[in-house]
């Protein structure tokens, strides 16, 4: 990893390990595939720090531009899966 995730400045510590933990689903989702219900857990801990949705469209965007990797196709697949579901991104 040779990148930053992208964070802010007035963020407490735990806010800043939850939105960390949501980034590395992520990144696992497209490195080896991961339990839907992780992918849940950690958007619902983000979305308590970050509950505007034009926030976190800003957010997915710096970390896409950051990383390669894409958050919203992730979480969408999760959203609508069932059950034990391995989300793989592509």
């Amino acid at each position: 990893m040779d990148y930053n995730y992208p964070l802010r400045d007035d963020w407490s510590t735990n806010e800043i390990i939850a939105v960390t933990s949501f980034y590395s689903v992520i990144e696992q989702a497209y490195e080896d595939g991961v339990n839907c219900s992780e992918v849940l857990e950690a958007y619902r801990e983000f979305k308590k720090i970050v509950p505007s949705k034009s926030e976190e469209k800003t957010l997915f965007r710096e970390f896409e531009q950051a990383s390669g990797y894409r958050s919203y196709p992730i979480v969408r697949e999760a959203q609508n899966s069932e059950g034990d579901k391995i989300i793989k991104g592509t």
